[in-house]
C-alpha cells in the first residue's frame, strides 16, 4: 500500500515534471520555457522511479493473491450453479412425473367410470379374462363361457380348504406376493390423485417419507413415482435407515407405512431407541451432522407419546397405510396416541387374493371402499342368519342390496377356485352400478369353544369396552387362543386365552381381568348363557411385554400361505404361534 508521504512526493514529482513543459508565469513573456537545473531533474526522476517500482510490486502482489483466490472462487461458483441446476432438474422431473401420473390416472378414471356404469358386462369380461389365463394342470373350463356355467361347474371352496390343497400341491391359491392387477393400478393412480386433491402439498418434493420397507401403494410404479415427494432412498430395506431419513426432514407433510401395525411398531421402537437415534442424527450418521434436529427429537420424546408425530413434523397432515384384515385396532391406537390429530388414508383394501376395494375419498370416514368389476372376479355370498349360508347362491356386484352383509368370493387367473375369503362386508352405498362397502369382520377369526361363535367384531368391541375401564390403559394389540390349543384348561371348562399389549399400564389386577368376561357376556347372549351354565370358563387375560406382537408378525411373514401384506390374525390356531406370546407374558 502507498503511504500518504509517498503519495505526496509522487504527486509533487509528477507536477514538477509537468511544469517543465508548461509556459512560464505571467511577466516572463509568452512562449518562453522555464529551465531547471539538470541535477534536480535527475533526482526527481530517480525518486519517481522508486515510487513507481514500489507500486508495481504492490500490483504484482495483488495479482498473486487474486490468482490464489481464483480456484476457490471458481469452485464456489460451480457448486452454486450445480445446486441451482440440480434444483431446476428436480423441479422439472417432478413436473414431468406429475403430468404423466395425472394423464395415466385420468385414463384409469375413464375406464373405471365405463366399467362401473356397465358392471354386469364388465364382470363377464373379467371372468373371461381369468378363464383364458387359468393356470395349473387341471382346468376344466378354458376360454369363453358364461357365469351360470362357471357356477355350475365350480363349487365354492373355503380358504382353509384351499390352503390344505396347496400343501398337497393340487391347486394354487388366489394369493400373490404383489398385487399387479388392474385394480391395483387403479388403486395406486387414483389414490395418488385423490390424496393430492385433498392435501395439495403432500406430493411436493420432499413432502413424503416412507418409514417401512413395504409401501402402502399396491402397484409398484416405475420412475415417475420416485420423483413425487419421496424423501430418502425409496427402495431401502432397513427400517432404521428409513426412520432416520424421515427424522432428518422436519418439513414432512405425509408419512407412509406398509400397514398400520407396521407403523405402530415404528413408533414403539422410536420411543425405545430415541436416544440412539438422536445421537446418530447429531453425529451425521448418515448425512451431515444436525445437532439442532437431534435436540428437537429429544425434546419431543420427553413430552410423551401423545401427539409425537406432529411435534416431530409440525406440517404433517396425513398418514398413508394399506388397509387389510386386523388393522383397525392399530389405527385406533395410533390415532389416540402418536398420530393424534392426523388424518388416515388407505388407497385400497387388500384381502388375501389381491386388492378388492378402492378408496377414492380421502376426506370421507376411513373404511369405505368401492368393489370394482374388473379382475379378479368377485362374487358376493349373502349371509342369512338362521339359515345355511352354503344354500344361498352368490350374486354379482350390480345385484348387491344396500344394508345387507355378504362374504367375498374371489376367483383370479392363478387358479379356477371360487375361494370364500371369509371377509364380510356390508353394503353402505353405490358408485354407478357397483357397491360401496365397509369391511365388518373375518369369519376365520371366530372364537368357539362350545359352538358359541364369537365373531371378530363382537370380541373386539367387548375388549375395547373392557380396556376403557382400565385406568390409564391404551390397547395396542391383542391375540386370542382357544384353551385347547395351549392345553390350559387343566380339567376346568374350556375358555379363551387373551394376550394384550398395552400402553400406560404395567400390571393387571384381577378386577381388571374380570371386566373382559363381563363385557363379553354383555356383547353375546349365547356366551352369557354358556357362562351361566358353566359350560365355558371365564376368559383369561395376560399382559405381554414390548415386542411380543412384533415377534409374532416376524414368525408369520415367511409362511407360504401368508398374504402380502400380512393380515394380522386375532385368533391363533397353531400352538407354536400362541407360544410366542405365551413366553412373553409379564403379568
Amino acid at each position: 500500500m502507498f503511504s500518504p508521504l509517498r503519495l505526496t512526493c509522487l504527486t509533487g514529482v509528477l507536477a514538477s515534471r509537468t511544469s517543465i513543459l508548461t509556459d512560464s508565469p505571467q511577466g516572463e513573456g509568452r512562449g518562453r520555457k522555464r529551465m531547471v537545473p539538470a541535477s534536480s531533474s535527475q533526482s526527481l526522476d530517480a525518486e519517481a522511479f522508486l515510487l513507481l517500482g514500489s507500486g508495481l510490486e504492490m500490483l504484482l502482489l495483488l495479482l498473486f493473491l487474486l490468482l490464489l483466490l481464483l480456484p476457490p472462487l471458481v469452485m464456489l461458483w460451480w457448486w452454486h450453479s450445480q445446486d441451482a441446476r440440480l434444483s431446476w432438474l428436480v423441479c422439472l422431473q417432478h413436473r414431468v412425473a406429475w403430468r404423466v401420473l395425472c394423464w395415466a390416472a385420468a385414463w384409469q378414471q375413464k375406464r373405471l367410470e365405463q366399467s362401473t356404469l356397465h358392471a354386469g358386462q364388465s364382470q363377464q369380461q373379467a371372468l373371461r379374462w381369468c378363464l383364458q389365463r387359468a393356470q395349473g394342470p387341471c382346468c376344466p373350463l378354458r376360454g369363453s363361457t358364461d357365469i351360470s356355467t362357471f357356477r355350475n361347474h365350480l363349487p365354492l371352496t373355503k380358504a382353509s380348504q384351499v390352503q390344505e390343497e396347496e400343501g398337497r400341491g393340487q391347486v394354487l391359491p388366489p394369493t400373490s406376493n404383489q398385487y399387479c392387477g388392474e385394480a391395483s393400478l387403479q388403486a395406486t393412480l387414483l389414490g395418488l390423485v385423490a390424496l393430492n386433491k385433498a392435501y395439495p402439498e403432500v406430493l411436493a418434493p420432499g413432502g413424503t417419507a416412507r418409514v417401512t420397507p413395504s409401501s402402502p401403494w399396491p402397484y409398484p410404479l416405475p420412475w415417475p413415482w420416485h420423483a413425487l415427494g419421496q424423501v430418502g432412498p425409496t427402495r431401502a430395506k432397513d427400517p432404521g435407515a428409513l426412520l432416520l431419513e424421515a427424522l432428518r426432514s422436519p418439513g414432512l407433510r405425509a408419512l407412509e407405512a406398509g400397514t398400520a401395525v407396521e407403523l405402530l411398531d415404528v413408533f414403539v421402537g422410536l420411543e425405545a431407541n430415541g436416544e440412539e437415534l438422536a445421537e446418530a442424527i447429531a453425529a451425521g450418521n448418515p448425512g451431515a451432522p444436525l445437532p439442532g434436529r437431534a435436540a428437537e427429537l429429544r425434546e419431543a420424546l420427553e413430552q410423551g407419546p401423545r401427539g409425537l408425530a406432529l411435534r416431530l413434523w409440525p406440517k404433517l397432515q396425513v398418514v398413508v397405510t394399506l388397509d387389510a384384515g386386523g388393522q383397525a385396532e392399530a389405527v385406533t391406537a395410533l390415532g389416540a396416541l402418536w398420530c393424534q390429530g392426523l388424518a388416515f388414508f388407505s388407497p385400497a383394501y387388500a384381502a388375501s387374493g389381491g386388492v378388492v376395494g378402492l378408496s377414492l375419498w380421502p376426506k370421507q370416514p376411513r373404511g369405505l371402499y368401492l368393489l370394482p368389476p374388473g379382475a379378479p372376479f368377485i362374487e358376493l355370498l349373502p349371509l342369512k342368519e338362521g339359515a345355511q349360508e352354503d344354500a344361498a347362491p352368490t350374486v354379482l356386484l350390480p345385484e348387491a342390496q344396500q344394508g345387507k352383509e355378504y362374504e367375498l368370493v374371489l376367483t383370479d387367473h392363478a387358479s379356477l377356485t371360487r375361494c370364500r375369503l371369509g371377509d364380510v362386508v356390508q353394503v353402505v352405498g353405490a358408485y354407478n352400478q357397483c357397491p360401496v362397502v365397509r369391511f365388518i369382520r373375518r369369519l376365520g377369526q371366530t372364537l368357539s369353544v362350545r359352538g358359541e361363535d364369537t365373531g371378530e367384531d363382537v370380541f373386539s368391541e367387548a375388549l375395547g369396552r373392557a380396556v376403557g375401564q382400565w385406568p390409564g390403559a391404551k390397547l395396542l394389540d391383542h391375540g386370542c387362543v382357544e384353551s385347547s390349543i395351549l392345553d390350559s384348561s387343566e380339567g376346568s371348562a374350556p375358555h379363551y386365552e387373551v394376550f394384550v399389549a398395552l400402553k400406560g399400564l404395567r400390571n393387571l389386577s384381577e378386577e381388571n381381568r374380570d371386566k373382559l368376561d363381563h363385557c363379553l357376556q354383555e356383547a353375546s347372549a349365547h356366551y352369557k348363557s354358556l357362562r351361566f351354565r358353566g359350560s365355558v370358563g371365564p376368559a383369561q387375560v395376560h399382559l405381554v411385554g414390548q415386542g411380543a406382537f412384533r415377534a409374532l408378525r416376524a414368525a408369520l411373514a415367511p409362511r407360504p400361505s401368508s398374504p402380502f401384506p400380512p393380515e394380522m390374525p386375532r385368533v391363533l390356531r397353531h400352538r407354536e404361534l400362541a407360544q410366542i406370546l405365551q413366553r412373553r407374558v409379564v403379568s
